[in-house]
């Protein structure tokens, strides 16, 4: 009886311990992937996905094609602390730095050699389904050389 007991207790461990995981992955909206809307013609295409990451933190990855077919694949981690890491594969940050803003708005920030290249805000929406995207540029010098806009929207 005793063993039955012990059983049924780590039973109920280990389906706490999952649903406790599966809740804060659940309060990352941006949990998933993600394609830019775009009017560009194929084969051009941007996906971005978001996975959970240690505790609380966030794996990014973005595969995108351009027009002419040349394809681009950068990644990395962040725990939302404002904290430069490095990024793998991307064509001209080697840092990047997330930070929360709101539960809703996060400011990225690119960096290449210690120099802020970009600063994105990504802002998702209230229903969770898309994502819009402030990218400001910045050149050699840190002055702002142009502001554009990106939308997302879920596809997973």
């Amino acid at each position: 009886m005793l063993k039955r007991v012990g059983r049924v207790f780590v039973a109920v461990l280990i389906v706490a311990g999952v649903a406790a995981l599966v809740s804060a992955q659940a309060k990352n909206p941006r949990i998933g992937t993600w394609k830019l809307k775009s009017d560009a013609p194929p084969p051009a295409i941007n996906i971005m996905t978001y996975e959970p990451f240690g505790k609380g933190g966030m794996k990014v990855t973005v595969e995108s094609k351009n027009a002419q077919g040349r394809e681009t694949k950068w990644t990395y981690t962040t725990m939302f602390d404002g904290k430069d890491e490095p990024v793998a594969g991307h064509p001209s940050a080697d840092t990047t730095s997330v930070k929360k803003i709101d539960d809703r708005t996060t400011e990225i920030v690119n960096k290449k050699a210690g120099k802020v290249l970009q600063i994105i805000t990504n802002v998702i929406s209230v229903d969770g389904n898309t994502i819009n995207n402030t990218y400001k540029n910045f050149d050699a010098e840190g002055k702002p050389t142009r502001t554009t806009t990106a939308v997302y929207e879920r596809i997973e």
